[in-house]
């Protein structure tokens, strides 16, 4: 089974920490060089450097994926100095918590920005490309959310279920070109940014109790491994799905 991705340049959003940085370096040991979408390329983590210590290239690209001409700009960017793109991974996004009866018009929009909007014009920006080199791989960091009702996340679950769809439409729609594309949805993940609601005992019993087969709460890694493999060789013949990391909590 080939997993390699030795030659290949990928682009991943959000790539500063948690599962955006597992990803960009588990590409990385896969052998790809690496773009880093960072809000602060100031703040990167110092992913950059673990990247270079495993003798990939890798270079910090400004993408706040909410505004779309630097992030175009930013994968052009990559296109130039890394020799084009052949894996691109939305993997930045977001919630705005609030019971369905409270979103504002402006909170809706904002996560629908970060979550789909971006992954759509991102993924086709980056298909431009792709179609110039013969072909490549999109994954998308889609959510269990997509797929389950959470309470008081209505707009993201929205979001992320809009971003399940757009990988199936997309993925038939660019497999004449030799483009891939797949998504991941992930349970909850130890994360610095699922740390606050983790914290509280109750909720964290709640959550491992709902991961109705493993009961536990994923790693990154977890993750980072599923996407490496949806975007190397060895997946050459999936394309529209959605891998479901939930430990169970959908299956029940």
């Amino acid at each position: 089974m080939d997993t390699s991705l030795q030659g290949k340049v990928a682009v991943v959003t959000g790539a500063a920490r948690g599962i955006g940085r597992a990803i960009a370096l588990e590409l990385a040991q896969a052998g790809a060089d690496i773009g880093l979408g960072l809000r602060d390329v100031e703040r990167d983590g110092g992913v950059v450097a673990e990247i270079e210590v495993l003798g990939r290239r890798a270079i910090a690209l400004p993408m706040d994926v909410t505004d779309l001409k630097q992030c175009r700009a930013a994968i052009d960017r990559a296109v130039g100095e890394l020799g084009g793109i052949d894996v691109l991974v939305n993997n930045a996004g977001g919630s705005i918590l609030g019971d369905a009866l409270d979103v504002t018009e402006e909170d809706f929009d904002a996560v629908w920005a970060l979550n789909t909007r971006s992954t759509f014009f991102l993924s086709q920006h980056a298909a431009r490309s792709m179609r110039e080199a013969g072909g490549g791989a999109i994954v998308n960091v889609a959510s269990q959310a997509g797929l389950v009702a959470l309470p008081g996340e209505s707009s993201y679950c929205t979001a992320k279920a809009a971003v399940i769809h757009l990988t199936r439409c997309l993925a038939v729609e660019w497999g004449g070109l030799g483009i891939r594309v797949n998504a991941v949805a992930p349970t909850f993940i130890e994360t610095d940014g699922t740390e606050p609601a983790l914290s509280d005992p109750a909720f964290r019993a709640d959550t491992v109790e709902r991961i109705a087969a493993l009961h536990r709460i994923g790693t990154p890694t977890e993750v980072s491994a599923a996407v490496a493999f949806l975007a190397s060789p060895a997946a050459s013949l999936i394309t529209g799905h959605t891998m479901v990391i939930d430990g169970g909590w959908t299956a029940r």
